[in-house]
């Protein structure tokens, strides 16, 4: 065999080596975040604003009445006054004595008022004013009432940060839930990021790229309770270089590797006299 078929075939492995090792290659451009859209980064024209979460069974609601009067305070709150204060995804040894769930039909039970007040479908502020107007009957004096979500978590599964975490804020955007569980690997597939969420009773699968400057002006931009973040990796995760260091050594290893088994299987030539 020819030095120069034995040199192209060289050539020719070497370049589907380099063709493999470019395209499977970690860019700042696939993990970077906040990109100005592109040919490669979608852009996002919908601006929706931040929508409150609307209550739905099984939610629950840290309630406490407070008004001028002890008595009424009691009745309502109970004589223990060592509640500490619950904050969103906060957790006590008297959580369960203190909140009320929403029922499958949309409502929930309080002291003093005898009718269930319905509040599925309702933000914090509607459901305080539903609350407040429906205790107007039963309490004389001047009252407020402190209505709470607790409980609240959001769910990742890939990525390397899989797990249940609370949902610690009212508006809590998609980049401070990843601070929270940990950010991305360098694999994760930040161009379909998937959110299952739960919207009217139906749950919907969403898909978004985070990449994008635009995901602000979107309605991934914040995190609702129950969200499910899923993150599948990268189609080039089994031949992925993401340093210089590593395409140097996958480059020299697989050349070699490459060479071995061209050795090994190419006839021998035989030796001249």
């Amino acid at each position: 065999m020819s030095r120069y078929i034995i040199g192209k075939k060289i050539t020719i492995i070497f370049l589907l080596i380099n063709v493999m090792l470019f395209s499977s290659c970690i860019t700042a451009r696939k993990t970077n975040y906040l990109q100005e859209p592109s040919v490669f980064i979608p852009r996002y024209e919908e601006k929706t604003g931040y929508e409150e979460y609307k209550l739905a069974p099984s939610d629950k609601l840290y309630i406490r009445m407070y008004s001028t009067e002890n008595e009424t305070n009691q009745h309502f709150n109970g004589n223990n006054q060592s509640m500490t204060s619950m904050m969103s995804g906060g957790s006590s040894d008297y959580t369960d004595l203190y909140t009320y769930t929403v029922k499958n039909d949309g409502t929930i039970k309080v002291p003093i008022v005898v009718e269930h007040i319905y509040v599925a479908g309702k933000n914090i502020r509607e459901t305080k004013k539903t609350i407040e107007e429906a205790l107007k009957p039963y309490i004389l004096e001047k009252f407020v009432v402190d209505v709470k979500i607790i409980g609240r978590y959001f769910n990742v599964i890939g990525g390397g940060s899989t797990g249940k975490f609370p949902i610690i804020r009212e508006k809590m955007n998609i980049f401070q839930a990843l601070a929270l569980a940990g950010d991305f690997d360098t694999y994760s597939d930040r161009s379909k990021i998937k959110i299952l969420r739960e919207t009217n009773g139906t749950t919907q699968i969403k898909v978004f790229d985070i990449r994008s400057k635009d995901i602000i002006n979107s309605e991934f931009y914040y995190i609702q309770p129950n969200d499910v973040i899923y993150i599948q990796n990268v189609k080039e995760q089994f031949f992925s270089v993401s340093t210089f260091g590593t395409a140097l050594s996958t480059i020299f290893s697989t050349f070699s590797f490459g060479l071995f088994f061209y050795n090994l299987f190419s006839p021998s030539t035989p030796a001249s006299n």
